[in-house]
């Protein structure tokens, strides 16, 4: 069988014996082929059981025969719904802002930097300002221009860093070409680094025995969707494609916290489909379109897809339309479970970044 070959840099654009994150949980019962990467930007918690009406026509419900039979063939897989699970979070996190303000005074806060005038991530910033509204929390902005310099930058993240009422800071990725993201990132206090980027946390998240402040929001998202519909992780084999800073190394540790047994698929990866048919879980974020067939898929596996990609699209009034890493239409007819894109690992990335920053209010004012 002929090799396939991914190109050599692929990137994209939880968890522990503890809770990451504090909130109450409304759960859901919920042939080879030649492609390549292209490089493009960008505590477990035991759940019980309800169905939601708003999904039941998608999907049935999960028991623990489903999920630990995940080597049953299926002929549709069930949604995982991505837009009803970041809806329950923000609520839980709305009712927490509440609860944290009624009884201290204190209103959690998130400070934004954006650097430049990147359309899409002033789109970002403009959601995260929306989403801190809707659900009570502070949002704060420094808006800096393109070629501003590395020290001014830092300057106002010390400034956030000082401020009592800012407990969380996010720094807007990517940064022009001429600032270096490492000492950027590094620059945020640990003790507000909602994003989960400074080494510190990643750090912790990789080593035995230790927890991270906070956990990269959009891999915290992809394993809190498994959790929320009662799918197993331990002892189960997990594979994550794409070895990114921000999506698949992270993820990968998350698993491994979970005891999968986790493999990596990377632009050096021999026989990539192989690899990833044998995985009960797979999670895809490479930012390839449709780079995984459904025959790369194990009957029965459950699918995570991360990626968002435009693919030309003559029908669309945009003349593109957004797809996924996994080919969704083959996928289904193997996965028992699957991501739609749009719809599914997106709107989690935020709402985990709202519970960040509730996270690290509580933990600054020593709230429980």
């Amino acid at each position: 069988m002929a090799s396939t070959q991914l190109s050599p840099d692929c990137s994209t654009s939880a968890t522990t014996a503890r809770h990451l994150i504090p909130l109450t949980r409304k759960l859901l019962c919920p042939t080879t082929r030649h492609v390549s990467f292209e490089r493009s930007l960008s505590s477990p918690w035991t759940p019980s059981l309800c169905l939601s009406p708003s999904v039941s026509k998608y999907r049935t419900a999960v028991s623990a025969a489903d999920s630990s039979s995940m080597t049953t063939t299926a002929t549709t897989a069930n949604i995982i719904d991505g837009k009803l699970i970041s809806k329950q979070i923000k609520d839980e996190v709305s009712a927490e802002v509440v609860r944290l303000k009624e009884a201290t005074g204190v209103v959690p806060g998130l400070a934004v930097i954006l650097v430049g005038s990147r359309k899409d991530s002033q789109t970002y910033v403009r959601n995260k300002k929306k989403a801190c509204e809707a659900v009570g929390i502070k949002s704060y902005e420094a808006n800096l221009p393109e070629d501003c310099t590395e020290a001014e930058v830092l300057r106002h993240i010390e400034e956030f860093n000082k401020d009592p009422e800012v407990h969380g800071i996010l720094v807007q990725l990517p940064l022009p070409r001429h600032m270096n993201e490492e000492r950027i990132l590094t620059g945020v206090s640990i003790q507000k680094d909602v994003d989960g980027f400074h080494p510190l946390n990643i750090g912790r998240l990789a080593m035995q025995g230790r927890d991270p402040l906070f956990v990269p929001c959009t891999p915290k998202g992809c394993i809190e969707l498994l959790h929320r519909y009662n799918i197993d992780i331990k002892e189960k084999r997990a594979v994550v494609i794409g070895r990114s800073n921000i999506v698949g190394m992270p993820a990968a540790l998350l698993l491994q916290k979970a005891n999968a047994t986790v493999s990596m698929v990377h632009s050096y990866t021999k026989f990539p489909e192989e690899i990833t048919r044998q995985a009960d879980i797979v999670i895809s974020a490479a930012g390839v379109a449709n780079l995984v067939r459904g025959d790369w898929l194990k009957p029965g596996a459950v699918v995570i897809d991360v990626g968002i990609n435009p693919v030309d699209d003559a029908d669309s009034p945009r003349g593109y339309r957004l797809v996924g890493d996994v080919n969704f239409e083959e996928a289904s007819k193997v996965a028992s479970y699957i991501t739609p894109v749009p719809g599914g690992v997106g709107p989690m990335t935020i709402a985990m970044l709202l519970s960040n920053t509730l996270l690290s209010a509580q933990r600054i004012h020593n709230f429980k």
